[in-house]
C-alpha cells in the first residue's frame, strides 16, 4: 500500500475564509467591539492555540475564561470550514486506488480534529498526526513519521508529501525521505529543495499520484 500525505490547512481546507467568518462570530456573540475582533484577527492570523485567549484576557478586560472562548473558537472554526466536493472525490478515488492517506498538520490537536471531522475528511483519512499530540511542528520529520504510524505503516521511498508550505511541507517532506508535491500560492523562498512536482490545487496533485499508479 502507498502512503500519501497532506497537509491540512491551505491544502485540503481553505482556512483563511473560516479564520475571518469565525472571529467574527465569536466577537458578535460576545459583544466584542472592533478593538478585540481586530487583535484576534491579527494574532490567530497564522495559527490558534488555547494560550492565544489567556493573552487576550492579558490586553482586554473580557470576562469569559480563555477555556470557554478556546472551545467556542473551536465551534466556530468547525462550522465555518469547508472542503470542497472535488477534492473528497479525488480522496476517495485515492483510496480506492489502494493508497492509505495521513494528514500531517502543525495546530493543537483538539481544533484540527474538529476541522477534519466537520469536513467530512475523517471518513477518508487512515492517521492524523497534529503538532498539538507530541509537541513537535514540521518540518520535524517526526511528524511525518507520526503520520505514517497512524495510518498503520512506516514512511518509504515511494511515499508522497502534498503541501502549500516550502518550508514546512516541502524541506519537511524531503528530509522525512518522501516525495514532494507543492500547492502553489506562497512565494518560493530562495535556496530551499525543489519539489518533486508543483500543481496549482490539491484536485491536481491528488490526479497525479493517481497517475503514478499506471506509470
Amino acid at each position: 500500500m502507498r502512503l500519501a500525505i497532506f497537509d491540512l490547512d491551505g491544502t485540503l481546507v481553505d482556512r483563511t475564509g473560516a479564520f475571518a467568518d469565525a472571529v467574527t462570530s465569536l466577537s458578535h456573540d460576545h459583544g466584542y467591539g472592533p478593538e478585540i475582533e481586530q487583535w484576534l484577527l491579527t494574532e490567530l492570523a497564522d495559527h490558534a492555540e488555547r494560550g492565544d485567549f489567556d493573552r487576550l484576557r492579558a490586553a482586554f478586560p473580557v470576562s469569559e475564561s480563555a477555556d470557554h472562548l478556546w472551545r467556542v473558537y473551536i465551534d466556530r472554526m468547525a462550522a465555518s470550514m469547508h472542503c470542497r466536493p472535488a477534492v473528497l472525490d479525488s480522496l476517495e478515488r485515492l483510496k480506492e486506488a489502494g493508497w492509505s492517506i495521513g494528514v500531517a498538520t502543525n495546530g493543537a490537536s483538539d481544533i484540527q480534529r474538529a476541522k477534519i471531522h466537520a469536513t467530512g475528511l475523517s471518513d477518508l483519512i487512515d492517521g492524523i498526526a497534529a503538532s498539538g499530540d507530541i509537541d513537535i511542528r514540521k518540518p520535524d520529520p517526526r511528524l511525518f513519521e507520526l503520520a505514517a504510524a497512524r495510518c498503520g505503516t512506516q514512511l518509504t521511498r515511494g511515499d508522497w508529501m502534498t503541501g502549500d508550505n516550502p518550508e514546512t511541507d516541502i524541506v519537511g517532506g524531503h528530509d522525512a525521505g518522501l516525495r514532494t508535491i507543492w500547492v502553489t500560492g506562497r512565494p518560493w523562498p530562495d535556496g530551499l529543495v525543489t519539489p518533486h512536482h508543483t500543481v496549482d490545487d490539491v484536485v491536481e496533485a491528488i490526479g497525479y499520484l493517481l497517475d503514478q499508479d499506471s506509470a
